[in-house]
């Protein structure tokens, strides 16, 4: 592995993260992230705006002179450990990220239009793809037609990337959203609702031609930041949990002074610091396009995504009743944390990729 990057937060990270975090205090209530369940999706149009264009966070990972703000891995790391820490139902991942990344090397006017908040965009693969894995293409034949399934992001998009087969490789066309079927499915986390989208002889734009290599780039990088939703996601769940151990009494006693709970919160802790310094190092690999991209993404997923769903049980389990309510938020947090452990590649996936990187073939 590299030894020269740094992973200490710098001013610029610090600040963001304080100004992220505000706004989601704010604006992000667990109660009212519970009502997308319900169907109260208007939160998800509210928030991203506030996130997008009044924080300018859309354009965060676009150069400057394409009308972003020129930051990098780092910076999206620090949004996503927020977002995570309160399961904000906002397409940043799927379009500000992996969306914006796919384009970054074309020059259609719709990388600004995303970059300005204008408009959102979604890959269409499933979202379970990972960077290593086959790419869903459309046929086009007098128009683009054909289903994929289980996308994410699709549902808060403008505009759609649709991976299209074509005699030189993979191309990448933009459609309008309203150009496409896109059914809603019932998704374990509504908060990151997954859609099918259909094209019928869909008229697209060509963004980009010799695709392939941009969409594993912007499926690797999705992976490698994803990491850092789940830490923080983590991070919450170890945190709130602590909190609560500290004022549940039974038996007379502080629920927390149980040495058996503390030996179990140590762990926990202990195994949230190594998922938040490997989403860290990701991160900083991704910034700095160092050549441990590949073994710092796998070892990431790989360790955050079990690491996140343990977290939200042991959080539900030590929470006791009340940790099983609708009303506590702790529900919210292991359906992300299972959500997100099929996304982009499952851990056995990013096991099974990191195991050659670092000669541990069989």
């Amino acid at each position: 592995m590299s030894g020269d990057l740094d992973l200490l937060p710098t001013e610029v990270e610090e600040d963001l993260r304080t100004t992220v975090r505000d706004l989601l205090t704010d604006r992000c209530d667990p109660t009212v992230v519970t009502g997308v369940y319900d169907g109260e999706r208007a939160i998800v149009d509210d928030l991203w705006k506030a996130l997008s264009v009044e924080l300018g966070l859309a354009g965060l990972l676009v150069p400057e002179e394409r009308g972003g703000h020129g930051a990098s891995a780092r910076e999206a790391a620090v949004v996503l450990r927020e977002l995570g820490r309160t399961t904000a139902p906002v397409p940043f991942l799927t379009s500000a990220v992996i969306a914006t990344t796919v384009l970054l090397d074309s020059d259609a006017e719709l990388l600004t239009e995303l970059a300005e908040g204008a408009r959102t965009a979604a890959l269409v693969v499933p979202w379970s793809t990972d960077p290593d894995g086959a790419i869903c293409a459309i046929r086009n034949q007098g128009g683009l037609s054909g289903s994929v399934t289980s996308v994410a992001g699709a549902l808060e998009a403008d505009v759609l990337l649709v991976p299209v087969e074509s005699a030189g490789g993979l191309e990448i066309h933009a459609v309008a959203a309203t150009d496409a079927v896109i059914a809603p499915v019932v998704s374990l986390d509504m908060t990151r609702q997954l859609a099918d989208i259909t094209f019928e002889g869909a008229t697209g734009t060509l963004v980009l031609a010799d695709a392939e290599a941009a969409v594993r780039n912007a499926l690797r990088t999705g992976a490698g930041l994803l990491a850092s939703e789940q830490a923080g996601l983590a991070q919450w769940c170890l945190e709130e949990t602590v909190a609560y151990l500290k004022v549940r009494r039974q038996f007379g006693r502080i629920v927390g002074g149980f040495q058996a709970l503390k030996h179990r919160l140590a762990d926990l802790y202990s195994s949230v610091e190594s998922a938040s310094a490997a989403a860290q190092y990701a991160a900083a690999a991704l910034a700095e396009g160092d050549a441990d991209i590949p073994v710092a993404v796998a070892v990431a997923q790989s360790y955050c995504s079990d690491l996140a769903v343990l977290a939200a049980e042991e959080a539900i389990q030590l929470h006791g009743g009340i940790g099983m309510t609708w009303e506590h938020p702790a529900h919210l947090y292991l359906k992300r944390a299972k959500s997100d452990q099929i996304a982009l590649g499952t851990p056995g996936i990013h096991r099974a990729a990191l195991a050659p990187l670092i000669d541990l073939t069989p």
